[in-house]
C-alpha cells in the first residue's frame, strides 16, 4: 500500500505544479469563481491521471505474459526515464505556460498533457501485489485533492513551487523503479 501511495504522489505531481501555475494566473478576488475553477481543475486531472494509469494496466497485462521474466527490468526503466523526464521538466519553467484561458478544452489538454506519465506507470501495476482498480480510485483522489490544493497554494504563492513538486515526483518515480529490480 506504501508503494500506491507513493506512486499516486509521484504521479500527482505533475498536475500539482500544474495546478499552482493555473492558481497565480487567477486574478480575480471573487471567492466562489476561484472555488469553482480551483475544482474544476482537480475532477479534470483526477480523473484524467486515474483513467489513464487502467489504460496502462489494461496494456501491460496483455503485454505481461510476453515477457514476463523481464517485466520487471521494463517497469525498472519506464518508471526511471518517467522520473529523469520530470526531473528534466522541472529544470525548465516556461512562464507563459502559466498565462492561459481556463476553459474546458484547455483544462482537459492539460489533464491529459499532466497524465501521461500515469499510462506508463499504469504498465508496472501488473507487477505489483495490489488491486489495480483501487490503486487508480486512489492516485485519482491523490491527484484531485493535490490539484485543488495547488491551485490554492498558486493563487498565494505564484509559480515557483511548482518546479520543486515536479522534480520531487521525478525522484519518487526514479526510487520505485530501483526498488522494483533490487
Amino acid at each position: 500500500m506504501l508503494e500506491i501511495l507513493l506512486l499516486a504522489l509521484a504521479l500527482a505531481a505533475d498536475a500539482f505544479a500544474a495546478s499552482i501555475g493555473l492558481g497565480s494566473t487567477h486574478k480575480s478576488d471573487v471567492k466562489p469563481q476561484f472555488i469553482k475553477m480551483a475544482l474544476l481543475i482537480g475532477l479534470y486531472f483526477g480523473v484524467a491521471q486515474g483513467v489513464m494509469p487502467l489504460i496502462g494496466y489494461a496494456l501491460g497485462s496483455t503485454m505481461l505474459g510476453w515477457f514476463s521474466e523481464g517485466a520487471a527490468w521494463v517497469a525498472f526503466v519506464i518508471l526511471v526515464a518517467l522520473g529523469i523526464k520530470m526531473l528534466y521538466e522541472s529544470r525548465s519553467v516556461n512562464d507563459d505556460e502559466t498565462r492561459i484561458n481556463l476553459s474546458h478544452k484547455t483544462l482537459l489538454s492539460l489533464a491529459i498533457a499532466t497524465s501521461l506519465d500515469a499510462m506508463g506507470a499504469g504498465f508496472t501495476l501488473n507487477l505489483l501485489s495490489v488491486n489495480a482498480y483501487l490503486a487508480c480510485l486512489i492516485i485519482a483522489l491523490t491527484t484531485a485533492i493535490l490539484s485543488v490544493l495547488g491551485a490554492y497554494i498558486g493563487r498565494q504563492s505564484g509559480t515557483w513551487l511548482g518546479s520543486w513538486a515536479e522534480a520531487l515526483g521525478g525522484l519518487v518515480l526514479i526510487a520505485i523503479g530501483v526498488n522494483m529490480v533490487v
